[in-house]
């Protein structure tokens, strides 16, 4: 199975110009406190569990430190129903990396 995938440029871009898009950090809570971009926090563990919080109409970015945990998080919601969702590619490394030095790498 391919997993819809996002790059940080076109992340950057598309929440530039305003678009209506719902970032779903998928880290700890320990990783968020050390750096983030603002998205809503449910650590993979629990998404599951949580899939209730989330609007399967909106369009969902999800994201990780690396990816590998975005790409878990969009296989589930895509078994869930939710049809528009991708991984950030990189993670939170690959924004602070090409988009925002001032986010912090751990």
């Amino acid at each position: 199975m391919s997993i819809p995938t996002i790059q940080v440029e076109e992340l950057k871009r598309r929440l530039d110009a305003g678009e209506n898009l719902f970032l779903l950090d998928v880290r700890e809570e320990y990783e968020y406190d050390i750096s983030n971009i603002g998205g809503h926090l449910i650590p993979l563990p629990e998404l599951s569990e949580r899939v209730r919080e989330l609007d399967a109409g909106k369009e969902i970015i999800a994201f990780c430190k690396m990816g590998t945990r975005s790409a878990k998080a969009v296989q589930l919601l895509n078994k869930a129903g939710f049809p528009n969702v991708r991984s950030l590619t990189g993670g939170i490394h690959a924004w602070s990396d090409r988009v925002d030095p001032r986010i912090r790498k751990y």
